[in-house]
């Protein structure tokens, strides 16, 4: 996630300014997220902001040690798996509009597309809507937003692995959603993380925390030529 200014007026915002402009956006705004979605659209140079429990995040510059490698290397590993495996659809910082109040913009998406039996909806403006299979965010430490207020949303509205890289903290975080509740993914015997939901998305976390990215993609190659890899694909169904 890109490293987001913190929330400072809550209150209610006016929908219009009285001049007629539309305003911009501003941290701490609570908007609808129509409202939102308009003063975005009327802000082409902000590249990076989030409408979370109806409350406006907008995102300040970022670092390369501390996001842009790390959020690099999460797109790798993630569209690594994606080009191998057929009826899945990668993406990095677009918007998704969950529900009424939450229009997060992830760092990382992963889901199976519509035409494959996937569940989320490609709206004719190009937006994403309803809840990814999974998605990553990289976050400063444990104590990041990322962890808390979205980690509920996520958990709300179905977003069935959850995925926090922490570089400070020099951990990774993956959540998978087990009868309403996100409960962590236990490492197997050889260190590996493997997805519940994407057979065959395997992930090295201390190759990934040191930033091994030959080794993390080795794993996930290792895992795209698993029989359980081979089995889900075998069971999308065909566009």
């Amino acid at each position: 996630m890109a490293v987001l200014r913190p929330p400072a007026r809550p209150a209610e915002s006016p929908p219009t300014d009285p001049s007629g402009a539309v305003p911009p956006l501003e941290n701490g705004d609570r908007l609808s997220r129509a409202e939102f979605e308009r003063r975005y659209d009327a802000m082409p140079a902000l590249k990076k902001a989030e409408l979370i429990e109806g409350e406006v995040y907008v995102g300040s510059p970022v670092g390369y040690r501390r996001h842009g490698k790390p959020h690099g290397q999460l797109m790798t590993w993630i569209g690594t798996y994606a080009a191998g495996t057929p009826g899945l659809g990668a993406g990095d910082n677009a918007t998704i509009r969950l529900d009424l109040d939450n229009e997060p913009q992830p760092d990382v998406f992963l889901a199976i597309e519509p035409e494959y039996g996937g569940r989320v909806v490609i709206s004719e403006d190009d937006y994403i809507e309803g809840a990814p299979d999974l998605i990553a965010e990289v976050a400063a430490s444990s104590v990041s937003y990322d962890l808390g207020k979205k980690l509920h949303v996520y958990r709300r509205n179905e977003v069935r692995e959850y995925i926090v890289w922490r570089v400070q903290d020099r951990a990774v975080d993956w959540f998978v959603l087990r009868e309403g509740t996100y409960e962590r993914l236990a490492p197997g015997p050889d260190g590996l993380l493997r997805s519940e939901v994407f057979p065959g998305l395997w992930l090295d976390p201390a190759a990934l925390v040191r930033g091994d990215l030959a080794t993390v993609l080795d794993i996930v190659r290792q895992g795209l030529a698993s029989p359980e890899h081979a089995d889900f694909v075998a069971r999308l169904p065909r566009a």
